[in-house]
């Protein structure tokens, strides 16, 4: 099945061989990017690195953001599949909920140099930044929703899961840029989670 361009990018499917250029240049940019951060990552060394043409890569991407942001969806994606084969563990749903943020968060503070890059970059205004803050958010609620109950209302449901994102994130926001320490960011889930999912049981 071919794969679509992204918003902000040159339109329409894209065929195996240009979706395989464009994996590369996403593992590309995620490598600079968790070797030096945010700086490490320029277009130029980002062709060198995959063996794609600039030309090429500014077909699929608009800008240095555009990228970036784009590899955060490919790792939220591989986040997915992992808790795909590992499921949430807990005894009650805001455990099992707290399990899946804090194993992202802990990958991400593995990587902090290449958190600090996606990170910022999904926060830019830049509009191809901004097309990608959906896919995000839509792959963080999938990998909430396997730790919910299966008799909660959907919308329940869809509203827990995007306060928890927004609070992760501006937890993720807060340490990025300084304001807290990686255990804030444990701490942040941990209280959203009791708070929002302990009436559940």
């Amino acid at each position: 099945m071919s794969a679509t361009a992204p918003q902000g990018a040159a339109a329409g499917p894209l065929t195996a061989a240009q979706a395989a250029r464009r994996e590369r240049v996403l593992r590309a940019a995620l490598d600079l990017a968790a070797e030096g951060g945010y700086d490490a990552v320029q277009m130029r060394t980002v062709a060198t690195r995959s063996e794609v043409a600039l030309g090429t890569i500014y077909r699929y991407f608009s800008s240095k953001d555009h990228l970036l942001a784009a590899a955060l969806v490919t790792w939220t994606n591989d986040l997915e599949r992992r808790v795909a084969r590992r499921p949430p563990k807990g005894r009650t749903p805001a455990d099992r909920v707290g399990d899946v943020l804090e194993r992202a968060t802990q990958a991400m503070e593995r990587q902090p140099m290449l958190t600090e890059a996606v990170i910022l970059a999904i926060s830019s205004p830049d509009p191809g930044a901004a097309s990608c803050q959906g896919e995000v958010a839509g792959s963080m609620a999938r990998v909430m929703d396997r730790a919910m109950p299966d008799d909660l209302d959907p919308g329940v449901r869809a509203d827990v899961a995007r306060v928890l994102n927004f609070v992760w994130y501006g937890a993720l926001l807060g340490w990025v840029n300084g304001w807290s320490g990686t255990d804030s960011v444990a701490d942040e889930i941990r209280n959203a989670t009791r708070l929002l999912l302990d009436q559940f049981g």
